[in-house]
């Protein structure tokens, strides 16, 4: 039996690289696609040369500018985008039927089944991606989803380039606590800034003293969380490749271009939120039962706030109420909001249709009842039945007819 392998896949600097393609002149350039700075706007990606001079995505667009005042901006061309990565994707699911879409531009396949050589079967998918999409990629080969996705970090990391690293790093299996031990913590899914503080100020380091490190004493300070680190930290991962994932949430948030204390504004916003999550749920045959609200202040401190409704919806109206109920619980009226949203999670497929009994006031639905029963007591059961019920049958015995 083969052994397990993943390679994961990352399309590097991808709005980028398919700028690229619509403008070749932009090719070793520094420059970076998202917002306009004067409407807030962040860096949603930036070429090589922009990162050679300390861009980075999720950074504000006017800090990108502080630090290359000639960097070119560019909106973002998602139609574009969103076809290409189709393409690739495309590419996978034909090199293998286990193929796990983590984003646009980033994705796991299962290739324990193909024959030869995986460092070559990976060289072959890079090839063709290039070929027929003209994009580069970089690709992390391991026996599990954690140490590819990390190989694939650390190969496009060892290049050094202005254009893109086109990088494959593979972690023979049975070395995988060897190829992380010697890395930063915070390389580590679940290990963030707070983690990685309260690890070192007992003495752990790196990756490899967090392997080595007692279990028993982990799951002391940090509960489970401590057990799941330290698997991790020995490079132990058995989740499977999925290829379907049940989305989670539904949400829709917006970031003002100025902060706004206008409660109109503000409750018009809300309104068309939640219009926008009611028709995606409906569209993906969902229901959710926990309304979510998102509130973030000027000086970037943010709050979410969460109501669970009495049973799973898909409502606008409804969203609206529970979202518009937080919202005023939550502001004073008074201070600018920077960024609004609403989100609907607890998502659950509808369990049947509705019937005329489930649209019925429940009051009114009790006074028939009532009504049925009294009339029975009066004139017996036999004279008035649901439409599902057989009609009760009489006491007294009747002759059979012949058939």
């Amino acid at each position: 039996m083969n052994p397990r392998t993943i390679i994961h896949l990352d399309l590097d600097a991808f709005y980028c690289a398919v700028e690229e393609l619509r403008d070749p002149n932009l090719r070793g350039k520094p420059f970076a696609v998202g917002g306009r700075p004067e409407h807030r706007g962040v860096v949603a990606s930036c070429s090589y040369a922009a990162r050679r001079l300390g861009i980075r995505s999720a950074m504000p667009m006017s800090r990108a500018l502080q630090l290359c005042p000639e960097l070119i901006i560019l909106p973002g061309r998602h139609r574009e985008y969103g076809q290409k990565s189709r393409q690739v994707m495309e590419i996978l699911r034909q090199t293998s039927e286990l193929v796990e879409q983590l984003s646009i531009d980033e994705a796991f396949l299962e290739v324990s089944g193909h024959a030869g050589d995986k460092t070559e079967l990976a060289r072959s998918i890079q090839a063709r991606i290039m070929q027929e999409c003209s994009l580069p990629s970089s690709l992390g080969i391991a026996s599990n989803k954690l140490v590819a996705k990390i190989a694939s970090d650390i190969g496009k990391g060892s290049v050094k380039t202005v254009t893109y690293p086109n990088a494959i790093q593979f972690v023979p299996a049975g070395q995988e606590a060897e190829f992380l031990a010697p890395l930063p913590l915070e390389t580590l899914w679940g290990i963030g800034p707070k983690t990685a503080e309260q690890l070192r100020k007992i003495g752990i380091n790196n990756i490899g003293e967090l392997a080595a490190w007692p279990l028993v004493d982990l799951v002391k300070r940090l509960g489970k969380h401590g057990y799941d680190l330290h698997a991790r930290a020995n490079g132990i991962d058995n989740r499977p490749v999925e290829t379907h994932r049940d989305p989670k949430s539904v949400s829709q948030e917006v970031t003002f271009s100025r902060d706004t204390a206008d409660k109109a504004k503000l409750e018009r916003q809300l309104r068309k939120q939640s219009d926008t999550v009611a028709e995606n749920l409906k569209h993906s045959h969902l229901l959710g039962s926990t309304v979510k609200l998102k509130l973030r202040w000027p000086d970037f401190s943010t709050i979410t706030r969460q109501s669970t409704l009495p049973a799973a919806t898909q409502d606008a109206e409804e969203i609206y109420q529970q979202a518009h109920k937080l919202f005023l619980e939550n502001w004073d009226s008074k201070t600018p909001i920077r960024l609004i949203g609403v989100g609907v999670s607890g998502l659950e497929p509808p369990s049947k249709q509705l019937s005329l009994w489930d649209q019925v006031d429940y009051d009114k639905l009790a006074q028939l009842e009532a009504a049925i029963h009294q009339v029975r007591s009066k004139f017996g059961d036999q004279v008035i039945h649901r439409g599902a019920e057989p009609p009760a049958q009489s006491k007294k015995s009747s002759p059979e007819k012949p058939q």
